[in-house]
């Protein structure tokens, strides 16, 4: 303790050191080796110890004058016991009684809540009843605790502007060499705030302030040189996805950069700390996973930055942009977050100084651009960067070791090239870019055992399908701006690729069928319901394109044609959600649908 109290006796004072030095031993180092049968018992004995410091220094507490100057000290000496009694309960899930200690903490100590003597304890005690009342999934009560502890911590920085000295439980019972930190803990307990609001707001259905929150934890960090490197920089790397996702890639790339320098330096630093050769291996390993996590946020965001250029175009030519004008690389005002902040209570200005200052970060951010894309030529080094990123996560994440991670990476890959074809004006060279698609997706296909992985292999199938569509429609477009009609051999490839889209949009649909039938199940699950009548519209579309010469063949396509657009109607007119998620594709379906019978009859008389 500071000094020798005069409401407490030395030897009572004393014992109460020894008390609080047995229950930190208890709850650090005893609890870590108790046995499986018995996981709590230390911290029982813990408990044990705590409840007869509370009536200790209760008992001193009950003749205080109102004048005493010591009151501040002896509440928070109280506090203090009952914010370690609540969080050990909430540890030994005895979180009715946790409550009950923490409310009890904060009561004591509100005369004094904005006493350097009191404060910690207070926020403390606020932070954990927060997370309490988040854990019972009841996130506005979450919020109400954390928000005060927020401002309280604002309250006594504005009150305080002049250096005071912040004590800390080690202040109050622990020995001198542990004293003096309670500036640092004051601190740690703020930023743990920051943290836990970050979550609630994420839960909140609030982002935006998530994100915020995320960013300030973050910096906090930083600044006080405490941190795991490899968790921050995953931390920095993941609230990149939601800046990009938001069209705030200025920000985006900057954590991604931050999380890279990051990742270095504790590269840098990981072969000169001690350890055996397994917890070193460990160490090693863990930090190639989480860099190969890196590296996959890195290609995300260039992903999103492609998708976003491709987006941005084609709305920029529907409000009759000039065609063969440059369009401006500026944003139109919908591309920013200022513009969802708008939206939303927080002031735009919260969101200009999302970037950490201190870091030197020009060397990563200049190797991709946060601009978006125009023309192929400033599209394709953000797909070129984005690509080099997918493939150093491939090394980590391999089918052998990670099948779901590397098929999620190579239809990253293809999505890519999808993108990038937007651009490309080429038809060659479209065509080209389609069948790396082909072969990237055809090749996870190839190594998944659909018994295993049939979500995965449902989505590829669907995907493939797309793509040869996507195909199909270059080739005839190239024959239609042809002045010679097809070869032989071109109708040959236009079949193969007709073939191969409707094997895989029918094995996507098979793999749907009510288990030992023939048949989808009457109402289709809900987010099944626009693919699988994708499919079908997929599937009427790729069999009336077939060009052979036997004219029974052609009757059967026709017919195949036929059924897969009255299923579509069909399953329409009975869903009236499924009507509306397929709007545009339903009228299409009945034209044909009254266009493909005459055509048909017509072959039939023939």
């Amino acid at each position: 303790m500071n000094s020798p109290m005069k409401n407490i006796p030395l030897d009572v004072q004393l014992e109460l050191q020894d008390m609080y030095e047995k229950v930190e031993k208890l709850l650090n180092v005893d609890s870590k080796l108790d046995p499986p049968v018995e996981p709590y018992r230390s911290k029982y004995k813990a408990q044990a110890i705590l409840n007869d410091m509370k009536t200790m220094i209760t008992y001193h507490m009950d003749d205080l004058a109102s004048d005493d100057p010591e009151r501040p000290l002896i509440h928070a000496m109280l506090g203090s016991v009952l914010l370690t009694a609540g969080t050990t309960s909430l540890d030994v899930e005895e979180f009715s009684t946790g409550e009950e200690q923490l409310t009890n903490c904060i009561n004591t100590l509100e005369e004094f809540s904005l006493h350097p003597t009191c404060i910690i304890f207070v926020l403390n005690a606020l932070n954990q009843l927060g997370v309490l009342w988040s854990e019972r999934d009841n996130p506005k009560k979450s919020l109400q605790f954390l928000e005060k502890s927020e401002k309280l911590y604002k309250d006594f920085v504005c009150n305080n502007q002049a250096a005071v000295k912040i004590v800390s439980p080690n202040d109050l019972f622990a020995t001198s060499e542990k004293k003096g930190d309670g500036d640092e803990k004051l601190e740690k307990t703020h930023t743990l705030t920051l943290y836990y609001l970050a979550q609630v707001f994420g839960t909140l259905g609030q982002p935006l302030k998530s994100a915020l929150y995320c960013h300030t934890t973050l910096s906090r960090q930083l600044e006080s040189k405490e941190f795991d490197p490899i968790d921050w920089a995953l931390n920095a790397a993941t609230l990149s996805q939601f800046f990009a996702t938001h069209n705030g890639f200025k920000e985006a790339r900057h954590h991604l950069a931050a999380a890279q320098l990051i990742l270095e330096r504790h590269k840098e630093t990981l072969d000169q700390q001690e350890g055996t050769e397994e917890e070193k291996e460990a160490k090693q390993e863990r930090l190639n996973h989480r860099s190969a996590d890196v590296a996959r946020c890195w290609a995300k965001y260039g992903l999103n930055l492609l998708q976003m250029s491709h987006s941005r175009l084609i709305r920029l030519s529907n409000d009759d942009v000039p065609g063969g004008e440059t369009v401006p690389n500026v944003d139109d005002g919908s591309l920013t977050l200022k513009n969802l902040a708008a939206n939303s209570s927080i002031p735009a200005g919260e969101f200009d100084n999302l970037s950490f200052p201190t870091l030197e970060l020009d060397v990563f951010e200049c190797k991709v651009t946060d601009k978006p894309a125009n023309v192929f030529d400033e599209a394709r080094p953000i797909f070129l960067n984005a690509k080099e990123w997918l493939d150093k996560a491939k090394s980590y994440y391999t089918m052998e070791n990670h099948a779901s991670d590397a098929v999620e990476i190579m239809q990253d890959m293809s999505r890519l090239y999808q993108n990038l074809i937007f651009f490309e004006e080429d038809e060659d060279r479209q065509s080209k870019m389609h069948k790396r698609r082909i072969d990237i997706l055809e090749e996870a296909l190839g190594e998944l055992n659909p018994q295993f992985y049939m979500p995965i292999c449902r989505q590829l199938w669907f995907e493939l399908a797309e793509t040869y569509t996507e195909l199909f429609e270059i080739k005839r477009q190239k024959i239609r701006n042809s002045d010679e009609g097809p070869t032989p051999h071109a109708l040959q490839k236009i079949n193969l690729i007709l073939t191969k889209g409707i094997q895989h949009l029918n094995n996507f649909i098979q793999s749907l069928f009510v288990k030992g039938t023939k048949s989808l199940p009457d109402v289709i699950q809900d987010d099944l319901v626009r693919p699988v009548l994708l499919a079908y519209f997929y599937l009427g579309k790729l069999y009336r394109e077939i060009i052979v010469p036997d004219k029974e063949v052609q009757i059967k396509n026709l017919n195949s044609s036929i059924d897969a657009y009255q299923f579509i109607v069909k399953y329409c007119d009975n869903h009236e959600e499924a009507k509306n998620l397929m709007n545009a594709e339903l009228g299409i379906c009945r034209e044909m649908l009254e266009l493909l019978p005459i055509k048909l009859r017509r072959m039939s008389e023939a």
